[in-house]
């Protein structure tokens, strides 16, 4: 037994050193693994978008060294990088919110490249950020200035004709203003990016109403195509609930809401009548805030712009209702609809010149460009006789839009002008001018001394082939005298017609001018509604 216990005691020594030398191979690995994953942490690069920059490259202690960094556009276009302690800056100005693929590589150490490869290679896809208001509609206390935030810092930011630092920090002051108004404003969270698209901020002052700011600014004048836009301190449920403001007149046009807190009234065809009195009723009274004042009210008002008379005597030679032609300084105003009502308010400058070299100076006599006067007029009465307008020489809506109408279509009149001047010093002569020619000059008699045929210059307003002329004579009797033809009534109840005398050229009606047959015959054609007639002596 001694001996068998003297075997088993010496075997026991080699079967510890088989396991000490396993321990050891053990812990030689583990120490192996655990400095093969330190050379591996150590040896990192990470890759990450930046506070300042666009991205950020940071290496361990043994990742060795940058080799290039480069960025793309979508599209693939390389965008132009510097690396600055391992953040990389655009060198070009990038636009906010667009994406940017940013690649770079790692050149590991000598000793290292031959067990992980020589480069790494880091990937990284972003959005350059964006400065977005977190509020577009602010209410600012008196007195107080015009706070703005965003959900970013800001690096830059633009409005009203000016560039501005941000300061970095997500609330921008821009100082005192007005106590309501409203601007574009354009941001940039970062240098080395663009300005964003502007954004519209709009302030209000501290109320007890809701507050409303209507553009234009009321009782302003306003042409005739005016958008109106309302803006509310509210979103328009809260502000206008189920009703909507409304025009004390009937206007062709629709409302809709531009965003939560925007009505916008656009006018339809020709808008708001010339030289009319626009007011809007609202729902409930408001507080209606300007850049000077804040009143409160349930309406608002505006005057329309008149229409120049210039303006119609340009349109009128254009479409060829005149005897004069109109040539404008600059460019022709364009055949579209708001630019035509823009020149009626606002006309473009320009020449006129008679349209014919042997005007008759009768007629030249006449003409004043921008003022009143018969030339004018009786252009307006044929006009408005073409149209199948009521004629009375007055420019009213309805003149206004056929007038608009043919300048938009390019409409002319093709018939020429005519002009009729009388002498009443015997011999009484008539004579008929067309187009710059004379087409007839013929005997005619004038009224006698106790019925006169006035003397000046007027329109035709009446224009029939044959009728009754009835009236009074000087003693008292009446006269009815049907079969009259070719009858031009230019002033009461005076007209050019023919008459059955023995001899003409002498004063022989009551007032009117009387002509043989075969003259009236010729004369009647050209003397449409609107033709001027002038009696002197």
């Amino acid at each position: 037994m001694a001996s068998d216990v003297r075997l088993y005691g010496a075997r026991r020594p080699r079967r510890r050193r088989g396991r000490g030398l396993l321990a050891v191979l053990a812990v030689a690995a583990a120490a192996a693994l655990a400095l093969a994953a330190g050379v591996v942490w150590w040896s990192g690069a990470t890759l990450a978008q930046d506070s300042v920059a666009l991205a950020r490259v940071e290496l361990q202690p043994l990742a060795g060294s940058l080799e290039s960094a480069k960025a793309f556009r979508p599209d693939g276009t390389r965008i132009p990088i510097s690396s600055d302690g391992g953040r990389l800056v655009p060198r070009t100005l990038l636009a906010p919110g667009r994406t940017v693929s940013v690649v770079v590589v790692v050149r590991r150490p000598s000793w290292l490249g031959w067990a992980l490869g020589h480069d790494r290679t880091e990937r990284l896809t972003l959005k350059t950020p964006e400065a977005r208001l977190t509020d577009p509609w602010v209410t600012v206390p008196a007195g107080s200035p015009l706070r703005l935030k965003f959900t970013e810092p800001v690096a830059k930011l633009a409005y009203a004709h000016h560039v501005v630092p941000g300061g970095g920090g997500r609330v921008v002051s821009l100082g005192t203003q007005a106590s309501s108004g409203t601007v574009e404003v354009a941001t940039a969270a970062r240098t080395w990016e663009r300005l964003g698209p502007p954004v519209r901020v709009t302030w209000f002052p501290k109320s007890q109403l809701p507050v409303v700011l209507a553009t234009p600014v009321p009782a302003r004048h306003i042409p005739p195509r005016t958008t109106i836009r309302l803006t509310f301190s509210q979103p328009l449920d809260k502000a206008l609930g189920d009703d909507q403001p409304r025009f004390s007149s009937q206007v062709s046009g629709s409302w809709h809401a531009a965003d939560s807190h925007t009505l916008v009234f656009t006018p339809k065809g020709y808008g708001f009548p010339f030289a009319s009195h626009v007011r809007l009723e609202l729902p409930r009274a408001f507080a209606v805030s300007t850049r000077t004042k804040t009143t409160a009210t349930r309406a608002l008002d505006w005057n329309v712009a008149g229409a120049s008379f210039l303006r119609l005597q340009q349109l009128l030679a254009d479409t060829g209702y005149l005897p004069v032609s109109w040539a404008p300084t600059n460019d022709p105003v364009p055949r579209e609809l708001t630019a035509q009502l823009d020149a009626a308010v606002s006309p473009p400058a320009g020449d006129f010149s008679w349209r014919y070299p042997n005007t008759p100076p009768e007629l030249q006599r006449l003409w004043a460009p921008g003022q009143p006067n018969e030339v004018t007029r009786g252009a307006v009465m044929m006009f408005e006789d073409e149209h199948h307008l009521e004629v009375d020489g007055l420019v009213g809506p309805r003149v206004w839009h056929a007038l608009l109408e043919d300048a938009l279509a390019g409409k002319q009149r093709t018939d020429g002008y005519s002009y009729v001047y009388v002498h009443r010093n015997v011999p009484q002569l008539l004579t008929l001018w067309h187009n710059g020619s004379v087409v007839l000059t013929s005997p005619g008699n004038t009224g006698v001394p106790v019925a006169p045929t006035q003397l000046g210059t007027f329109p035709v307003f009446e224009h029939i082939p044959v009728g009754t002329m009835s009236g009074t004579n000087p003693n008292g009797s009446h006269y009815n005298d049907p079969g009259i033809r070719w009858i031009s009534y230019f002033h009461g109840g005076e007209a050019l017609h023919a008459f059955n005398r023995s001899s003409f050229g002498t004063p022989q009606s009551l007032g009117c001018v009387e002509l043989p047959l075969a003259a009236a015959e010729k004369v009647w054609p050209y003397t449409p509604i609107g033709t001027l007639v002038t009696i002197e002596d």
